[in-house]
């Protein structure tokens, strides 16, 4: 028959095993942390280095902006302003309202495109594309673009509309602005 030890006799045997083998780790590990410890000795008794001083910040100039003989920065100078009284436009100059509108007049520039040019007939045409990617036929004294811009000039390299835009003041004023070919 064999006979067994008891449990508790075991578990101690196996505690002081574990322990023993532990105390051997740990005094492995004691002889590296010499080297590491002079190491660090070395690292802490070098000389610091210089930091630069801080740059010198120079004082905020302040503004008061005094108001009694200049014009308020926030209502636009007019170039024009001599042509108007009272802020009306002295030149009656206004959009025809009366006028049927025509079908490019819904776009906004910068979304029609001219695509050529072509002359039939000695009139020449341009070709124009819309946000909707349709292409259409203008001439001269056709109107396009929201700012009632009527065609005043159709060449190979571009077209250019006379608009007539608010001038900030009540009136109107005209504008030349160009459709570049392709743009």
């Amino acid at each position: 028959m064999i006979k067994r030890q008891p449990l508790k006799s075991s578990r101690r045997h196996l505690g002081l095993v574990t322990a023993v083998c532990m105390a051997v780790l740990l005094a492995g590990c004691g002889s590296r942390m010499k080297d590491l410890e002079q190491y660090v000795a070395q690292v802490k008794a070098r000389r610091g280095g210089q930091i630069a001083p801080l740059p010198q910040i120079k004082p905020f100039e302040s503004y008061t902006y005094d108001d009694k003989d200049m014009r308020s920065p926030f209502i636009p100078q007019l170039q024009d302003f001599a042509k108007s009284t009272n802020g009306h436009n002295s030149s009656g100059l206004h959009p025809d309202f009366n006028r049927p509108r025509q079908y490019l007049e819904q776009f906004p520039l910068d979304s029609l495109k001219m695509m050529g040019s072509l002359t039939l007939k000695g009139v020449t045409y341009a070709l124009i594309r819309d946000g909707d990617g349709v292409v259409h036929r203008v001439t001269l004294g056709n109107y396009m673009g929201q700012n009632y811009g009527k065609i005043i000039k159709i060449s190979q390299a571009g077209l250019v509309l006379r608009e007539i835009v608010p001038d900030g003041q009540g009136g109107w004023v005209e504008r030349d602005t160009t459709v570049q070919l392709g743009g």
